[in-house]
């Protein structure tokens, strides 16, 4: 089979967007004000990162040559395997990763020349550092950790990852943590980071902070760890607004809490939706719940785009066969998602 690459879900305007666990709020006031303040010779100069760089800093509570911005959290699972498959020793370099999982980390290691090696999850979408060790040669040089898991939204034990990163060494393992802020359980301590260097932590602006648009992420690591990386990132691949933006977004922590807040709301909502109905979903801690619609999967999808409702269909994916997935942000969404769903599954039903 011909790959070809990352295959966008549809982004159409004119529908409420469920599907791509965007913030359903937006960004914060006080980033769009500096966004809209922003002149044409701002516009025209080269970025400077030095404030963005320091508030992440300050945000993550690690100094500020642990982090590297880059263009989206893309870009940083991108330069990390990049970095990691720089020495080949002749074969062919590999990932290793669960299934299911982020699209993006199969399309990086094809893209790069690499060979990804997956371990099932179990029913409850769990896994252990032992189930990935065993799989861990001499060929492998970056591991994908997602915490909390996409698609499920399930959450490991800090404990388990610590102890895949002492067992796999000099492996990178990537700790994907797109939806930390949901949880807040994280790795980013300096203390962590300088003692295991093989970790890498990935975080993104684009769920709770409503940045997506802007394309900005992080990689946070220590400075020694993170150097092949920096060689790989383009010196200005973030645009001016979003390193104009970001400070603003990261200062107004008020918003950020209250959105977190909605969709954890949100979260239950839907979740309480579905026990009515005697839907199964997966318990998440992400932005979003994995619902297991069974065999009307498919049919309870379309059923709610004809309500303007977009969800990520799922269900024929490996491991997630009968799933949809639906993003949990402001209540007022979800309560109108809520009530297209009971309609749509009760016209199913008929």
């Amino acid at each position: 089979m011909i790959r070809t690459g990352y295959l966008r879900p549809s982004a159409e305007t004119g529908v409420l967007r469920l599907h791509l666990n965007e913030n359903t709020g937006g960004c914060s006031p006080a980033a769009l004000s500096v966004i809209r303040g922003l002149s044409a010779g701002d516009l025209g100069r080269y970025p400077d990162y030095q404030q963005a760089i320091a508030e992440v800093a300050r945000v993550f509570r690690v100094p500020a040559d642990y982090v590297l911005l880059t263009n989206g959290l893309d870009e940083g699972i991108l330069a990390a395997t990049a970095a990691a498959f720089r020495r080949r020793d002749g074969f062919v370099p590999e990932a290793i990763g669960v299934r299911p999982a982020f699209d993006m980390y199969d399309t990086t290691v094809d893209g790069l020349g690499g060979r990804m090696r997956t371990v099932p999850l179990d029913p409850q979408f769990q896994w252990s550092a032992s189930s990935l060790l065993a799989v861990v040669s001499a060929a492998t040089r970056i591991i994908f950790v997602t915490n909390p898991h996409n698609p499920s939204g399930c959450c490991v034990p800090l404990s388990e990852i610590l102890e895949l990163a002492a067992q796999s060494r000099p492996a990178v393992v990537f700790v994907d943590e797109a939806y930390a802020d949901f949880t807040h359980d994280t790795l980013l301590d300096p203390d962590v980071l300088r003692s295991m260097p093989n970790i890498v932590v990935g975080r993104t602006f684009s769920k709770a902070y409503g940045l997506a648009g802007l394309r900005i992420g992080a990689l946070v690591a220590s400075p020694e760890t993170l150097q092949p990386m920096r060689k790989i990132v383009p010196p200005y691949s973030v645009n001016a607004v979003a390193a104009a933006a970001l400070p603003a977004a990261l200062a107004d922590s008020e918003y950020t809490s209250r959105y977190v807040k909605e969709a954890c709301q949100s979260r239950d909502l839907i979740e309480d939706a579905c026990g009515r109905l005697g839907v199964a979903v997966v318990p998440s801690a992400a932005n979003f719940v994995l619902v297991r619609a069974g065999a009307v999967a498919s049919a309870l999808a379309d059923a709610l785009a004809r309500r303007g409702i977009a969800v990520r269909d799922r269900s024929r994916e490996p491991g997630c066969e009968g799933c949809l997935r639906v993003t949990a942000g402001r209540i007022t969404d979800t309560r109108r998602f809520v009530a297209a769903l009971e309609d749509a599954w009760r016209e199913l039903q008929r």
